[in-house]
């Protein structure tokens, strides 16, 4: 195996800056960043918009649309103008 190649793989905290939610878990991620964790030792931060804590699919408020009733809706808002104006 070359040396020298592979990136450093080490614990890294995460955490979702939309709520209030971090995890550990191992990355070759780089960042500068540093934070305390609960077991006293400092590990490298990575902030996150989105997460398991904050995504609407996990946290079961995800909306569906219904795209037939769009579709209905835009026909008969402009389908009498697209009738009306050819000849």
């Amino acid at each position: 195996m070359k040396k020298d190649i592979h990136p450093e793989y080490r614990e890294v905290v995460f955490q979702d800056i939309s709520s209030d939610f971090s995890f550990l878990t191992r990355s070759t991620i780089r960042t500068d960043d540093t934070i305390q964790w609960e077991d006293g030792q400092e590990y490298p931060l990575v902030k996150v918009e989105i997460s398991s804590a904050s995504h609407p699919f996990y946290t079961g408020k995800q909306r569906v649309l219904s795209s037939g009733g769009r579709v209905d809706q835009f026909r008969r808002r402009y389908g009498a103008m697209a009738k009306g104006g050819r000849s």
